[in-house]
């Protein structure tokens, strides 16, 4: 099919904005569970082509906002799970915030496909309308993942994880320099296929073999001897956890996981008990300190804690450090809209849940690394590890990244494999391993390469063993963070916007 055979097709504004919605859903299936990676080249090669043959800005606007909405009704349906099936909401308000929420998300691919358009005036699409194309594609990506404290979920590049040859990049450019690279190779690829164009296709196989070999760089190097982990997975319920009667259930649970998988280091997830350190029995914390140093090893435990230093009462998701080395604490920085703070004037949306502990106080950034069995670690809790810019402060100290979750929220939904896959990139970008310990799923160890090395199933009780070495040294991304991706991002723009305006002159 030619370019004057597809507009043809799409002559009708009407129709575009449902191919439009079409690929965004196929989009999906590039990330996990499904990780059918070139998925996401063809999903965004077809939005390029809508998108750069829009009759004006404003249509393309609305291809895009089409495309958005359609990837994240489909990607992000675990925020209707969370608030309807978990969180008890009336079906009408969660369904009707769901939506509120996608179509906010939607409002950043509206804008990439107008800025696309807006600068790409000319009639003839090429390789420099490509260029435009991803560069504003990854500028408003990157805007969605701060504004409103971000929610960069389901960015293109996290669907380049291994096995994606796209993968060998994130080391040096970060999730961002691959999803650059990703609407890079879509775009380049449909003027290929559609446009029948050489150097674009060139500029694909260029591509694609410069992700391959960077992948076999190995940017950091282990240190020290081999460690055995234990990370815990109660699977208790979120409906249940909270119950009175169920309080004693989630200790012994823990106990008994710790006492029957001995290790260096034991990591139970976020929340593990429901109460407040200060709360928890003496004898439990006792007990597990006695089984993390039986080896000479420590523990780290997942627990809100309340604090009164400030002069006020202060409630903080928190990870405590114990056992053979002395106590430590991390309290999570990043905190999440409505799940664990409030925004002013909401107070009735959290009403409507069920959601005990949704008003922390954020820890703060740049918290030092936890000194425990043997190793620097930096924790990350739930959520936070979809900040890749974030996490690298904790360089080049920490030897290990650990993430503590409870996703239990999220029910039986996509939540788990798409945060697994998160993983795989801050792993990547870090040259780190990342530990992951969660209450229901995906418990996981995900090596320096990206490569999930060993993982639980989801929502089964158990313990996942594994032997890790910690890493040393930077990836260039540690040491740059985003400003390469926005730097060639914002020169694509730039430089594309003034090809274009010569070849009209």
């Amino acid at each position: 099919m030619g370019i004057a055979a597809f507009l043809s097709v799409v002559r009708s504004d009407g129709r575009a904005r449902l191919l439009a919605a079409g690929a965004g859903l196929l989009g999906v299936g590039a990330f996990a569970p499904f990780t059918v990676f070139w998925l996401a080249w063809l999903s965004w090669g077809a939005l390029f082509l809508l998108v750069s043959r829009a009759p004006s800005p404003r249509a393309a606007a609305w291809r895009g906002f089409a495309f958005g909405l359609a990837q994240f009704l489909g990607g992000v349906s675990w925020v209707y799970v969370s608030l309807h099936d978990v969180g008890g909401m009336p079906l009408p308000v969660a369904a009707l915030a769901t939506l509120a929420l996608c179509a906010y998300m939607a409002l950043y691919p509206m804008a990439a496909a107008w800025s696309a358009r807006r600068l790409d005036f000319s009639d003839k699409v090429s390789w420099r309308s490509a260029c435009l194309f991803a560069a504003s594609w990854v500028l408003a990506e990157w805007a969605r993942g701060w504004v409103l404290t971000g929610f960069p979920w389901l960015a293109l590049g996290y669907s380049q994880s291994p096995p994606s040859p796209l993968a060998g990049l994130a080391p040096l450019l970060g999730v961002y320099g691959v999803s650059l690279a990703s609407a890079l190779l879509g775009a380049w690829g449909a003027l290929a296929v559609v446009g029948r164009q050489r150097l674009p296709g060139l500029l694909v196989l260029l591509l694609l073999g410069l992700g391959a070999g960077l992948g076999l760089v190995q940017w950091t190097a282990p240190v020290g001897e081999p460690l055995r982990v234990a990370l815990l997975q109660g699977n208790i319920p979120q409906d249940l956890k909270w119950e009175p009667e169920r309080f004693l259930d989630s200790l012994t649970t823990y106990v008994g996981l710790a006492r029957d998988n001995p290790a260096d280091l034991t990591v139970l997830p976020e929340t593990a008990v429901p109460a407040l350190y200060d709360q928890l029995p003496p004898e439990f914390i006792a007990d597990l300190k006695a089984l993390a140093a039986r080896r000479g090893g420590d523990l780290l435990l997942g627990v809100p804690v309340a604090d009164e230093s400030s002069g006020e009462r202060r409630y903080y998701n928190s990870a405590i450090g114990f056992g053979a080395s002395p106590q430590q604490s991390y309290s999570k920085a990043h905190l999440v809209p409505f799940g664990e703070f409030v925004p002013p004037g909401f107070r009735w949306f959290l009403d409507l849940m069920h959601m005990p502990m949704s008003d922390f106080s954020s820890g703060g950034g740049r918290q030092p690394t936890l000194a425990l069995a043997g190793q620097q670690i930096a924790p990350n809790i739930c959520y936070e590890d979809v900040f890749g810019g974030e996490i690298i402060h904790a360089l080049p100290r920490a030897t290990l990244l650990v993430n503590l979750s409870n996703t239990a929220w999220f029910g039986h939904s996509l939540a788990q494999p798409q945060h697994l896959q998160i993983a795989q990139l801050r792993a990547l970008e870090t040259g780190r391993p990342m530990l992951r310990a969660t209450n229901t799923g995906m418990t996981a160890v995900v090596a320096p390469d990206g490569r999930v090395q060993a993982v639980l199933p989801p929502f089964t009780r158990g313990a996942l063993v594994a032997e890790v070495r910690g890493y040393q040294g930077l990836t260039p991304f540690a040491r740059t963070g985003n400003t390469v991706a926005l730097f060639l991002a914002t020169l694509l723009l730039a430089a594309g916007a003034l090809a274009r305006r010569r070849e009209t002159q």
